[in-house]
């Protein structure tokens, strides 16, 4: 396992190359260090891929590669940890990514800034793989924050446009809450066990903390408030719709094999501590349920192409937390792994619908593109089927595979399952309503399909891995604790499996043969714009937090901290110019001052002594 360090430097000496050779490297020569770096990675994983399985799929591999910092007894250094749950992670930020990457090589083709764009990607995918393969929380905190300033270049690579910086600048601000609560979980973790080293940590967790107990449960709550933010999950979701202003393979990037992703690891990783504190893992669940719920009725009467896609993100990934919170953990990353696949096929094809149709995202605009975009359309079908897990997709796979876990769990069960099914119900019917406005109807607009061998590979290789993926066996399961044996009812499954049906039939309904109108969001004007504003909140936020901010800072523009430091100046300042008067260069005012000073130190004295 010697060549693993390979697998993050060479997206990050990508990075460096083109970053050093800015303005002076041609086009050519940045998309072959930029798409080469990632795929030489994707190769370099599969290498260890196959000696991971070679030596025993259950081992576990630690390389310390050089010491960081010592700060007293506290030692830190860049060591890579791989056992089958990082390795399923590599595989997919490698593997999509590299596709991802192929794929932006001739969508980014005209944009003046290609090389800055691919020195971000690069940048994004090394300080993923380095969040992955760390082996210490430290180290992987490092990678955690790197991400979010990539994600901040890439959402505001166009800065150019306000709006752009603005949706940056919020990704990188809501994202900083959950990374504060993160980094105080941190020093609470050395605190008690007086490591963060991540083996050492996963068996000492059982032996130290008392099951239920609240120094676990503190603990954990602190590492799921920064798993909210970067996976954007309720309540800190907001800033993922508005991401939607980078460039689509960006949004690929992010929504597919990267940031979105972090906070299901970052869970799983640390499951022995959530073990600890079954409270806080049902409350993972319960998140993951609401936000699965919440985006998927958000993204019903979305106009933007891309802002369907990203609710539909938030709401996928919900679906991984509810599994982490059932005790799903091996199904959570098997969807994780899915998703990613799917998931980048529907962005990269909603590019290139976009491209055709001249950088138009409104699906309103849309309509009857089957017939001139067949290589896309198809790849949407498949996309949507994975999505809305019918099967036999990878997506049904790993979908009903969470909810016949989530029905075993003892008492909340049956709900949770109900509250999994509604969800891919709602799922179904935002998935076709975009499939039928986009290719189906008059056509609207005539497309000018993009050509070139960037555009149709990647995409036919993701749905043939969308189709197929679930039929592997990811070696995160000996990473992983067990999921509860047993199987559920059969008629859940076909419940499961009827309900996304029934959804897409009335999709059909409404959207195709335009009947039974009166189930359109659009019909009711208050239920449409509520929706459409992501259930509110934004303006929620607004009036408890920036409002509030900006109020005081409008009251306290003259800064009210730096006064009593203004003022000392102020003092020094007028002492000064009176002293300064005093020396006049006059010797009839010296003497004059020295009496008049000897008078009443001397008048002085006498007071004192008859006092």
């Amino acid at each position: 396992m010697q060549q693993l360090w390979l697998i993050p430097s060479l997206p990050l000496m990508g990075f460096l190359l083109l970053v050093l050779g800015h303005g002076r490297c041609s086009r050519s020569l940045a998309r072959l260090v930029g798409v080469g770096s990632v795929a030489m990675a994707a190769l370099v994983t599969i290498w260890v891929t196959l000696d991971f399985y070679s030596l025993g799929a259950t081992q576990t591999y630690q390389v310390e590669l050089w010491p960081w910092f010592r700060a007293g007894v506290f030692e830190v250094s860049f060591g890579l940890y791989l056992d089958g749950l990082a390795l399923s992670m590599l595989l997919v930020i490698t593997g999509v990514g590299s596709l991802i990457h192929w794929y932006a090589s001739g969508y980014m083709w005209q944009d003046p800034d290609y090389q800055r764009f691919f020195a971000y990607m690069n940048l994004f995918v090394a300080a993923m793989l380095v969040l992955v393969l760390a082996d210490n929380l430290v180290l992987l905190f490092l990678g955690w924050e790197g991400v979010g300033l990539c994600s901040f270049l890439l959402i505001g690579f166009w800065h150019r446009d306000p709006a752009n910086g603005y949706a940056a600048r919020k990704a990188f601000v809501v994202t900083r809450v959950g990374d504060t609560a993160f980094a105080i979980g941190l020093f609470l973790l050395y605190r008690e066990l007086g490591t963060l080293d991540l083996p050492t940590i996963m068996a000492l967790a059982p032996e130290m903390f008392d099951l239920g107990g609240n120094r676990p449960n503190l603990i954990a709550a602190l590492l799921l408030a920064g798993a909210l933010g970067k996976s954007a999950q309720l309540p800190l979701h907001t800033w993922l719709p508005d991401a939607m202003a980078g460039p689509t393979p960006v949004s690929a990037l992010i929504h597919a094999a990267t940031m979105v992703t972090a906070g299901v690891y970052l869970i799983a990783r640390n499951h022995s501590i959530f073990l600890q504190a079954p409270n806080v893992l049902l409350a993972v669940a319960f998140i993951g349920l609401f936000t699965l719920l919440v985006s998927g009725f958000a993204a019903l009467n979305q106009t933007d192409i891309k802002r369907v896609l990203a609710y539909s993100t938030m709401s996928q990934i919900g679906y991984m937390f509810f599994a982490l919170g059932v005790g799903a953990w091996s199904e959570s990353i098997f969807h994780l792994m899915t998703h990613a696949i799917f998931k980048a096929l529907l962005f990269l094809t909603a590019g290139s619908i976009i491209l055709a149709l001249h950088h138009e995202q409104d699906i309103r605009s849309m309509g009857g593109l089957r017939r001139q975009l067949p290589i896309p359309f198809w790849c949407f079908v498949i996309g949507s089927a994975c999505l809305v897990a019918l099967p036999p997709t990878s997506g049904f796979f790993s979908k009903e595979a969470i909810l016949n876990t989530s029905w075993q769990l003892p008492g909340y069960g049956p709900w949770l399952w109900a509250g999994g099914v509604l969800g891919a119900f709602i799922t179904a019917i935002y998935t076709f309503r975009l499939l039928f406005l986009v290719f189906f109807g008059p056509q609207k607009v005539q497309p000018q399909e993009p050509k070139g061998w960037q555009f149709h590979p990647p995409l036919i290789i993701l749905a043939t891995l969308s189709l197929g993926a679930g039929w592997f066996v990811l070696p995160s399961q000996g990473a992983l604790p067990p999921s509860p044996s047993g199987h559920p009812p059969v008629w859940t499954l076909v419940v499961a499996i009827g309900l996304p049906l029934l959804g897409i039939g009335i999709a059909y309904q409404v959207y195709v043969r335009q009947q039974w109108q009166g189930l359109r969001v659009a019909q009711w004007p208050l239920l449409r714009q509520f929706f459409l504003q992501g259930w509110g909140f934004d303006g929620l936020y607004q009036r408890l937090f920036l409002t509030p901010f900006t109020t005081l800072a409008q009251l306290n523009r003259k800064d009210i901290v730096d006064q009593l430091p203004a003022r000392v100046v102020h003092l020094s300042l007028a002492l000064h110019k009176t002293f300064s008067q005093l020396q006049n260069g006059q010797l009839r005012f010296y003497i004059t001052t020295l009496a008049c000073a000897a008078i009443i130190i001397l008048a002085s004295t006498l007071v004192i002594q008859v006092l």
